[in-house]
């Protein structure tokens, strides 16, 4: 199989593979307890907690681990809102934010909390005259995701925090697609990541907090971490996200150039009659989200199952919907439904991308014959 979905998740890295197996066979003691094991357990945690706080590179700030990224986007959506002041409750995201953000804000709308959700123009960028018009004092967060995970483009970031800071908001970035691929800029209150996404182990996500904007409590219990996030950590998850970021941060710029050789080539390979989705240059480019006329796209991948490639988001891509990223951006049902998602990134050969999009260009062209 040549596995083209690294938007859903990222083959595990050897050096985070081995890291965590000590802490899965012989280590298991709980890093809550006071004995010597407990102890030696708790140490590896704050030396993962480091090794992705240094990753995300904000400074300052704490983090605290969660047993994934969405549950870091609820906690910080809604712990936001609960310890909001009174008559400063309102949310502003994106019509094209991942469903952790957005179905969070519809459950908040359902108990009377107001909910502002910014359009993006066709390269699926917010409007940051948008957002200053609907920014004011009854505002308690703005919440925009760095690199969107259907389309990949790159959301301005440090202005958005900006503009929610000069009306005494606050601001999270959810930077799961971000983490390890771009630099997250200065600015966000609170940045929701995950490991799963940089090569570390799935079941844990991570929220970084700056100092006095740490949302309430969403799960009760022992308090475990900093008396904010309930729940007995795991050493083994925490060891493999903390050397998953180390490795991030040490080849972040051996991946980006990989990346940018295999997006030239990628769409050297397609060639003419693909249409790429949202904006070209500011992109992380491992991301390439691109449409075909009159393909079905649904088609095209149970055709080729020896690639792993998908329609978008894993999280809807059961729904049989229409990607809401790409109505957002203005493509209608049929565009929608010719779209697929090719993500590729530090394990992808060149020759394995461009064998597969022969494939994917093969399978294409015998569609239209035989619609012909």
């Amino acid at each position: 199989m040549i596995y083209l979905d690294y938007q859903a998740t990222t083959p595990v890295a050897p050096e985070v593979a081995a890291a965590m197996q000590p802490w899965i066979e012989q280590n298991f003691a709980n890093p809550h307890s006071p004995y010597r094991a407990g102890r030696e357990a708790a140490a590896a945690v704050e030396v993962a907690r480091d090794q992705v706080s240094d990753a995300i590179g904000l400074g300052g700030g704490s983090l605290a681990f969660t047993g994934s990224a969405t549950e870091a986007i609820n906690w910080a959506i809604k712990g936001t809102v609960e310890k909001a002041p009174s008559g400063r409750n309102r949310v502003i995201t994106v019509q094209t934010e991942h469903a952790a953000v957005l179905d969070s804000c519809e459950w908040l709308e359902g108990r009377g909390v107001p909910i502002t959700r910014l359009s993006v123009g066709s390269d699926g960028l917010v409007r940051l005259g948008d957002l200053k018009s609907a920014l004011d004092d009854s505002v308690a967060l703005v919440a925009v995701m760095l690199v969107n995970n259907e389309i990949g483009v790159i959301q301005p970031i440090g202005e958005i925090a900006d503009l929610a800071h000069q009306a005494g908001s606050l601001m999270l970035c959810d930077a799961v697609q971000g983490l390890g691929r771009v630099q997250i800029p200065e600015g966000p209150d609170l940045v929701a990541v995950s490991a799963h996404k940089i090569h570390g182990p799935k079941g844990i996500g991570a929220l970084w907090m700056n100092k006095g904007a740490e949302p309430a409590p969403l799960i009760h219990g022992g308090g475990q971490e900093r008396g904010l996030r309930s729940g007995t950590l795991s050493p083994a998850l925490c060891v493999g996200f903390g050397a998953a970021a180390r490795l991030a941060a040490e080849r972040f710029d051996e991946d980006h150039a990989h990346v940018e050789k295999l997006w030239t080539a990628a769409l050297d390979a397609f060639g003419a009659g693909w249409i790429i989705n949202g904006g070209v240059e500011q992109r992380y480019r491992g991301n390439l989200n691109i449409r075909r006329e009159n393909i079905d796209a649904a088609r095209l991948i149970s055709d080729l199952r020896d690639i792993a490639f998908s329609l978008g988001s894993a999280c809807a891509s059961g729904s049989g919907r229409p990607s809401h990223v790409l109505r957002a951006i203005g493509l209608n049902d049929g565009e929608a439904r010719s779209s697929v998602r090719l993500g590729f990134g530090r394990y992808t050969t060149e020759e394995e991308l461009v064998g597969a999009i022969s494939h994917i260009n093969e399978a294409a062209e015998a569609q239209e014959r035989f619609a012909a």
